[in-house]
């Protein structure tokens, strides 16, 4: 019996793997939506798919997404980070990683969590669609467009409406599965 996924997963195993395991699984742990959103950052221009091959160079390179660290970096982690060939090397992207960190911290504290800030958007569930083919999935949506712009607010940067539906997309606050795909069902468990 074959197993039927979203169809934009299907380049490689590490796009399946990536499909299967994580993508819109509701992600509340702090550091991995540190994570998303610096990896979601790194995106804007690219496909998701270069910078899942880049993750690990990533992961290293930011000490495994510690926020509290990525805060405190300086201009000589910005010329560190623009030296890795591991990872992508855009310095306006390597700074708003570093302003993100900051504005992070500020929200987390005002909030008591940055997960209590982001998930107050969907009042703490996933906005469940229910797409039957890929050309239906949307780059932005007025929800994304009002977080984007509170992000923006607060200080972050290179959080558009497009990265923000990204971020929304990859830590599950919307099930964007198709609903013929095994996953569907499975991330609302």
């Amino acid at each position: 019996m074959s197993v039927h996924r979203c169809g934009w997963c299907l380049k490689d195993d590490l796009y399946i793997n990536y499909h299967d395991t994580e993508w819109g699984v509701s992600v509340h742990d702090e550091r991995t939506l540190f994570e998303f959103l610096i990896l979601e950052t790194m995106q804007a221009g690219l496909s998701w798919h270069t910078v899942l091959k880049k993750r690990e160079a990533f992961r290293a390179a930011y000490y495994n997404f510690d926020v509290q660290a990525v805060a405190r970096f300086t201009e000589a982690d910005v010329e560190r980070l623009m030296s890795n060939a591991g990872i992508i090397r855009n310095r306006a992207k390597i700074t708003a990683s570093i302003v993100n960190a900051q504005a992070f911290l500020r929200v987390a504290e005002e909030w008591g969590t940055f997960d209590s800030y982001i998930w107050n958007f969907v009042d703490g569930a996933p906005v469940v669609n229910a797409w039957t083919e890929l050309s239906q999935l949307p780059a932005t949506t007025p929800l994304s467009d009002l977080i984007s712009r509170d992000l923006r607010r607060r200080g972050f940067s290179f959080v558009g409406s497009t990265v923000v539906y990204a971020h929304m997309q990859a830590t599950g606050m919307v099930n964007d599965h198709l609903t013929s795909c095994f996953r569907y069902h499975e991330v609302m468990s």
